[in-house]
């Protein structure tokens, strides 16, 4: 009998936050926000809030808006 609890097999997916689309974890590149810039995780261990963006020049170059957009948003709520 299996056991359900394991994770044996299980791939961590995580979403870019330009396109939406839903990838696995591997093909994605980890970015966090610190001293108000982008700084890409490219090791994945940087202790902070990470975030995810597809390895595609499109995405890619819609970081800075998208890091705009999510500063006005916080001074907003803030």
């Amino acid at each position: 009998m299996s056991n359900r609890s394991s994770k044996a097999g299980h791939i961590p997916e995580r979403t870019c936050v330009i396109c939406k689309e839903k990838k696995k974890q591997k093909d994605l590149i980890r970015f966090v926000i610190s001293n108000s810039e982008v700084v890409y995780d490219l090791s994945k261990n940087i202790a902070a809030r990470g975030y995810y963006v597809c390895d595609v020049n499109l995405c890619l170059e819609k970081i800075e808006k998208w890091f705009s957009k999510k500063k006005k948003k916080q001074v907003k709520n803030g």
